[in-house]
């Protein structure tokens, strides 16, 4: 049945990436074309980020009652970016003295649509003030577009920093994440340097949606121009560690000459370094992880993944929250249609003390 299923996944990937230009036609606005349209975002998503790093302000106003928040993430994975931002969430609405429940809803990132469908039913059935949610596969644009024809509750689409155009004027509340395209372009980057003008690289994807285009298929595109760039095979691995571990080992077994393995998430990137340390190959093989969170780190230090483009991961769960606290205060002018957080590139070179200091920053709720 793996077997089926991986071999599968190649056929998939081809239709994928023929339906891509579909994709990139103008569904969206990247995060740069959004800022290049409506140029009056810029100071305002400047002074937004700036109270984002800043310690919280002493509140201006309570609330009447306590707020209600429901929170629907494809958290049950390796990667801690969505519970480290609830904690973040929490603790920054804490500080600012709001009072609120908020109600958490996990899922795995290959949970079926219908499965996120019936969570999403059970949230709005709380009759939520605030939906914090996500939008990576085509289903998901019509769940959200649901929502926003009821105009209630107000919307946050996290992991996302490129709104629809579809939507137009009637727009989610709030778009908070890193944009990914900017963390893959920074990744390349880095990757090159270590690789040289020449890869035969192996692609891993999570799922098939937005998030496996502009982490995998950006990466692709960017290295286009470099001819001594091969792309030897590609898989959809549902971010699930075996799968990942498992297309690895039938990469190499197939083409040893793989020197690069690309991954798109936590959970890929820890399998693809367990099927090396299989194959005794640890120091043979570049991969990288994408995120920064602590399982990437770890690896990192313990040389099992060579780079990754960190997240600092906690700004995401404090933008939430002052977007919260600003519409609260009947100061919805003051927040930006989109928040994209900072990031920084981590390597087994880069030095103890600096690497500290990112995680003191990444993590400072979330520790």
């Amino acid at each position: 049945m793996l077997v089926t299923r991986l071999l599968l996944t190649v056929i998939s990937f081809m239709l994928f990436a023929s339906s891509c230009a579909l994709a990139n036609s103008g569904d969206y606005w990247t995060y740069q074309e959004y800022m290049e349209a409506f140029p009056e975002q810029h100071q305002l998503t400047k002074s937004f980020a700036e109270r984002v790093r800043q310690p919280v302000k002493k509140q201006v106003t309570s609330t009447s009652s306590p707020l209600r928040i429901a929170m629907l993430t494809p958290d049950a994975q390796a990667s801690d970016y969505w519970w480290r931002n609830r904690i973040s969430l929490t603790r920054r609405l804490q500080e600012a003295g709001l009072t609120f429940s908020l109600t958490s809803y996990s899922f795995q990132p290959a949970t079926t649509i219908r499965q996120q469908e019936q969570l999403l039913a059970d949230a709005l059935r709380d009759d939520p003030d605030y939906l914090i949610f996500t939008l990576n596969a085509l289903r998901h644009r019509v769940l959200v577009e649901k929502i926003l024809a009821r105009g209630h509750p107000k919307l946050i689409l996290m992991n996302i920093t490129t709104p629809l155009k579809h939507w137009a004027h009637n727009q989610p509340f709030f778009y908070v994440g890193f944009d990914h395209r900017e963390g893959t372009q920074r990744l390349k980057q880095a990757i090159n340097k270590m690789t040289g003008p020449t890869a035969n690289y192996l692609m891993l994807y999570g799922t098939q949606g937005y998030v496996s285009e502009v982490r995998g298929d950006e990466f692709i595109q960017l290295n286009a121009d470099m001819p001594g760039y091969v792309l030897s095979n590609a898989f959809y691995t549902d971010v699930k560690r075996d799968k990942a571990q498992e297309a690895v080992l039938r990469s190499l077994a197939a083409d040893p000459s793989i020197n690069l393995i690309y991954a798109c998430t936590t959970d890929i990137a820890l399998g693809a370094a367990d099927a090396l340390k299989q194959l005794g190959k640890e120091n043979d093989i570049v991969i990288n992880g994408w995120g920064g969170g602590k399982a990437e780190l770890d690896a990192i230090a313990d040389g099992r993944l060579d780079v990754t483009v960190m997240r600092m991961n906690d700004d995401n769960g404090i933008a939430i929250a002052e977007a919260i606290r600003l519409d609260q205060e009947n100061k919805t002018d003051q927040i930006p249609l989109i928040y994209s957080g900072d990031f920084a590139i981590v390597d087994g070179q880069t030095p103890a003390t600096r690497l500290e200091q990112l995680k003191a920053h990444a993590f400072r709720y979330s520790q």
